[in-house]
């Protein structure tokens, strides 16, 4: 310790300036985010690393719109939802005014949870801890035993910006979140002949899938794997087919159904906006990439994505007639959804840790629909229950994988994973915006 070398060492780094030392010592993961190279997979350190799962929350949940469940999840005043992002517990409630309002489920006290269950009715929310109430527009209505002159008004429960979207809520964490308009201005008029706001919850499912969000996401954006493990969703769909794979013959089939779609469209104001094989390109790594709507053509001989294709119950929204092919919604980092005349899936992820994600399916039918009566169960679920559990298997397996010591990245198809490369360098960029 004496030795003057090393003490002229010590000296010099205590006389550096922040600004010198942070320039010696760039973040470590935007320097990865940066050497990534062009299709190929992400380092399996990006999947199983602690410090990579944490700059996920940070830089990616908490600054982008995250799609949180459906408002006839809760239809009268006082029901919520709760759900977690990372290590932050929100709620999303409806008011005596009927407008959904999100939260952070953490009382101002002493940062006890609020509300345990994942949905309830409340007329207030009342603290388990020490009995603060709360009103359902978040304001502190009570605080028994606490000093006179107490700043009551700068109590309320801490908001979190919400947007409608023609049912489907959003949330965001960020202190400025972006501007919503776009969304709702390029979604609202694809989305709203659907009727999602005029839905109910025939069933939900949450699963436990013991993979990455990131590998959740992958698995999503390429139909690569279709033709083995969906048997069901490549009788339906045109989109396994790609450029490698697509003959001229089954381009003037697609080309022959999207013209006569569009007759029968056109009579209710509907548009095809993708009319080709192969999945619709999404998402980019702009700053409004991270939504996409369309609506395209299903296989001859089906109208709904159902086991038989045929239509199981009664037509949602404003459609008058079954020839509709399925809409498409997609938003990253967290949301995909079909929509057929009958029934809306739609796919929530949510981030537990570098290993697990939650999902939650949901099956959408008419509000007026009874079931037993005007659908079953049994006919509406099987198509999107067995594409979706096929894929947490293949998920899983990825996982175990990725995380192997003899795991390298490998080339991704320029014919049949170009949506894969697209979600890859969204995200990174996003890494990479999070810690401007």
């Amino acid at each position: 310790n004496g030795h003057p070398r090393l003490a002229r060492l010590r000296g010099h780094f205590w006389s550096m300036s922040p600004m010198t030392f942070e320039s010696q010592s760039p973040d470590p993961i935007t320097a990865a985010a940066g050497v990534c190279p062009d299709w190929r997979s992400l380092p399996g350190k990006f999947f199983s690393s602690d410090d990579f799962f944490y700059a996920d929350l940070d830089r990616v949940w908490r600054r982008g719109w995250l799609f949180v469940g459906h408002d006839c999840e809760i239809p009268k005043p006082g029901d919520y939802v709760t759900f977690s992002i990372g290590t932050d517990p929100l709620l999303v409630i409806r008011g005596d005014d009927g407008e959904v309002r999100a939260f952070h489920n953490v009382c101002r006290h002493r940062g006890t949870l609020l509300c345990h269950k994942p949905s309830g009715t409340a007329r207030q929310l009342v603290c388990p801890y020490h009995q603060w109430v709360y009103g359902k527009d978040g304001r502190l209505l009570s605080c028994r035993g606490m000093q006179d002159g107490l700043d009551t008004g700068a109590l309320g429960l801490s908001p979190v910006a919400t947007e409608n979207l023609c049912g489907f809520i959003f949330v965001n964490l960020a202190k400025r979140p972006d501007n919503f308009g776009l969304a709702r201005e390029l979604i609202e008029p694809m989305l709203r002949p659907q009727g999602c706001d005029r839905a109910k919850v025939a069933k939900a499912v949450n699963y436990t899938v013991n993979a990455n969000w990131k590998l959740v996401w992958e698995n999503n954006r390429e139909c690569y794997h279709c033709n083995i493990s969906h048997p069901q969703y490549i009788k339906a769909n045109y989109d396994h087919y790609n450029t490698d794979d697509t003959s001229p013959e089954l381009m003037a089939k697609i080309a022959d159904k999207s013209e006569r779609s569009e007759k029968t469209w056109g009579r209710q104001g509907l548009a095809i906006t993708h009319r080709s094989s192969g999945m619709a390109p999404f998402p980019d790594a702009g700053n409004e990439g991270w939504f996409t709507i369309n609506r395209t053509p299903l296989a001859d001989g089906y109208v709904s994505e159902t086991m038989n294709g045929q239509q199981v119950a009664p037509l949602m929204g404003d459609y008058t007639d079954n020839s509709v092919g399925t809409l498409r919604l997609r938003t990253v980092p967290n949301m995909w959804c079909h929509a057929s005349c009958d029934h809306v899936v739609s796919t929530r992820l949510l981030p537990i840790d570098k290993s697990t994600t939650e999902v939650r399916v949901i099956w959408l039918v008419d509000e007026k629909a009874e079931e037993g009566k005007d659908y079953d169960l049994e006919k509406v679920m099987p198509f999107w229950q067995l594409t979706s559990e096929q894929d947490w298997t293949l998920c899983e397996a990825a996982q175990l994988g990725v995380q192997s010591s003899g795991y390298q990245p490998g080339p991704y198809s320029t014919h049949k994973e170009y949506n894969v490369e697209r979600f890859v360098r969204w995200y990174l960029n996003q890494l990479k915006k999070g810690a401007e």
